[in-house]
């Protein structure tokens, strides 16, 4: 009996609505079947908890990260109005990706059961599958329906099933154990010799349309052309027979061979051989998800990007020819003269991919792809570029940091996917990034070209709207008015008066500048914010001290800026401040026990004002001061018409937000100064600016 193919990602158009409606409904279902069989692999409830390494939360956290995304896109999107477990939403919301605003200290967790974990996954499954069956579908499925954010969930917990199967692999053997669903490849023998293989000049074009038939991550969206040299590849993925050579020729111990980076990974590592290797005597045995095997050397090695890039430094070293990694353009050319196309929909893939070939690696050799090997699937393959956005590059709404923090030029990205490489990740325009020191089921092969690996980063922020928010906090004063960031700092600082100063939260931060003026007071700021692309800004300012962006002349003409800590008299104070990111209606308890909370521009952003407002009390110290400042901009895009706390007629009389706040703030706080109104000016272009007045009312927790 042929093996029962795992679902594929369904084409999202088409004429027939209900077909569709069930092909989805299929896709949800099974993909949330095969990525709780994958914790089947645990071995009892011990093994959820303990990390498998430090940079990772423990696997609790993703068995709900994936059940508590579904639920917090699905209210973005407006497909559900209540909330299943705000506690859990909130402490499974972020921390995959070691981003300085993850939280991966286990003290500030108190980590729910694993039958509480699975109760929340049946009731969101239950949810969704609602949904499913009742949301109105119009074909073709596009970027703004919200169908889109229902298949964003469904991929989403497809990366997470490869992800937490490399987790898995990292974890101590003693916590999994050999799962009928989760085998390996048995055959193995001796590995090929590798060779190089021409490949001619050509042009690729990356990118797509927004019209384009498949769900797609907001970075595979727009355009690039490039010219491609003519080039040498590796006919194989470097074997683990192939790469022991550079592991007998001292290839760790030569620091020559390693770039600075490199170097610095090298020795926090102390690595000697890849880290899934296992030396028992004279014999090499390799780690697998679940179980140690003797090493099969004609499967492709798993590395790190140091790693590859060290071994192609000791073959150029050794051969005197210029081998490094592909870029990603060359290996769009590898794709393109091996005459790929997308995995089949209903045959199995003649690929080692989206476990049509069982749960591991197979030999380099076996799967043959005009005259390359692996091109695509078996394992992923380290590039030489950073991922960076495609000309006219956009961010989905309800994901707007998927890759935007990844724009750092520190992640680069890998290609063609593993054996467990599924869904949108085994299509050909998917681009995934990680960070080089990072460990997927990634491999690599190598180039020799004379053309040197061109990177398409920028140090400079481009995104219009982070630019303008970039010099809205740090920037110049316009129109003689004064910074306003730093005016609410200095507002709230002189409210404390000679009250304790030892902790605030600057919450609703943005891009950072009130959380450093306050740390000239505090003793230590906490600037949380929704958006990891705000936050990003004061993160690189807290690290780097220094902050590049352009700003709009005209048209497409741009000035550069750039700003530092320095010249703003805040560098002496940045070692205050941290930043993270979080849900201001949903925060979690961590967030607690400050003197000061500064709440801007704030609450008529919110999709639910009324439930910050009602407990914030809960987050300040007795005495504590709340200052808020808010044009009242009440819009339904942000804020549905029933949760507007002020703005509208009640009983036939005007009822303003200053009422709300004094009906829900009455409890806990008075008010003990304002309203008083601030004035902001947003700079858009040289010639267009926003002149906006902010009501401040600071108020003092009295119970």
């Amino acid at each position: 009996m042929p093996k029962q193919l795992f679902s594929r990602t369904p084409v999202l158009a088409g004429g027939n609505a209900a077909a569709k409606r069930e092909e989805i409904r299929e896709y949800f279902h099974s993909t949330l079947d095969r990525y709780e069989q994958l914790f089947e692999t645990l071995r009892g409830d011990a093994a959820y908890f303990k990390k498998p390494i430090s940079l990772r939360h423990p696997l609790i956290f993703y068995l709900g990260h994936t059940a508590t995304f579904f639920t917090n896109k699905l209210l973005l999107a407006g497909l559900i109005t209540e909330r299943i477990n705000p506690k859990m939403e909130s402490m499974f919301a972020v921390g995959v990706d070691e981003m300085s605003w993850d939280d991966l200290d286990t003290t500030h967790y108190d980590w729910p059961s694993v039958e509480e974990v699975r109760a929340y996954r049946r009731r969101m499954r239950e949810t969704v599958d609602r949904l499913i069956r009742e949301t109105p579908l119009t074909l073709p499925i596009e970027w703004d329906s919200p169908w889109w954010t229902i298949m964003m969930g469904i991929e989403h917990e497809r990366i997470h099933l490869e992800t937490s199967s490399v987790l898995i692999r990292q974890h101590a053997l003693e916590y999994v154990a050999p799962h009928p669903a989760w085998e390996p490849y048995r055959k193995s023998g001796a590995a090929p010799d590798n060779q190089l293989v021409k490949v001619p000049e050509g042009t690729v074009q990356l990118g797509k349309k927004k019209d384009d038939p498949f769900y797609g991550w907001d970075n595979e969206y727009g355009t690039h052309i490039a010219d491609v040299a003519a080039f040498e590849a590796s006919k194989y993925l470097v074997s683990n027979q192939e790469f022991l050579e550079f592991v007998q020729a001292d290839g760790y111990g030569t620091e020559s061979y390693w770039e600075e980076e490199g170097r610095a990974w090298l020795k926090h590592a102390g690595a000697k051989h890849p880290t899934f290797w296992i030396r028992r005597g004279a014999e090499w045995e390799l780690r697998l998800m679940t179980k140690e095997v003797s090493m099969p050397w004609d499967w492709p090695v798993e590395v790190n990007y140091h790693e590859a890039k060290a071994f192609c430094n000791w073959k150029a070293a050794a051969s005197g020819q210029p081998y490094r990694l592909p870029t990603e353009d060359e290996w769009y050319r590898l794709y393109e003269v091996a005459g790929l196309s997308e995995v089949p929909a209903a045959a199995p893939a003649e690929a080692n991919i989206h476990l049509d070939h069982g749960a591991s690696s197979h030999p380099v050799n076996e799967f043959a792809q005009g005259d390359f090997y692996d091109v695509v699937g078996n394992v992923w393959q380290w590039t030489e570029t950073p991922i960076y956005p495609f000309d006219g590059f956009d961010v989905h709404p309800h994901y707007d940091d998927f890759t935007t923090p990844t724009f750092d030029g520190r992640h680069n990205l890998i290609k063609g996917g593993s054996w467990i490489s599924c869904g949108n990740e085994s299509l050909k325009n998917s681009r995934y990034a990680f960070r080089r020191h990072f460990f997927q089921h990634a491999g690599f092969r190598y180039v020799v070209g004379a053309a040197p690996a061109i990177q398409h980063g920028s140090h400079y922020e481009t995104d219009k709207l982070l630019s303008e928010y970039a010099e809205f906090h740090y920037g110049d004063i316009y129109f003689g008015v004064p910074n306003f960031p730093k005016a609410l700092a200095e507002l709230a600082i002189a409210a404390m008066g000679d009250k304790p100063a030892y902790k605030a939260l600057d919450l609703g931060c943005a891009s950072g500048r009130a959380a450093f003026e306050l740390a000239r007071h505090f003793d230590e700021v906490t600037g949380v914010d929704f958006s990891a692309r705000f936050i990003g800004q004061g993160v690189q300012l807290a690290s780097q001290g220094v902050l590049r962006y352009t700003l709009t002349d005209e048209g497409d003409l741009v000035f550069y800026r750039e700003r530092t800590l320095a010249g703003l008299g805040l560098d002496t104070v940045r070692h205050k401040v941290a930043f993270y990111q979080g849900d201001a209606c949903n925060l979690k308890p961590i967030y607690t026990g400050y003197d000061l909370i500064l709440a801007a521009n704030l609450i008529d952003r919110l999709y639910d004002p009324a439930k910050l407002l009602t407990s914030i009390h809960n987050r300040l110290n007795p005495g504590g001061i709340l200052l808020i400042a808010s044009p009242y901009t009440w819009l339904e895009e942000h804020t549905k018409r029933e949760a507007w706390i002020g703005g509208f007629k009640r009983d036939g009389e005007s009822f303003g937000t200053l009422d709300g706040l004094k009906e829900i703030l009455g409890a806990h706080f008075k008010l003990i100064q304002g309203p008083t109104e601030v004035p902001f000016v947003i700079r858009e272009t040289r010639r267009k600016f926003q002149h906006t007045l902010s009501e401040v009312t600071i108020w003092e927790k009295i119970a």
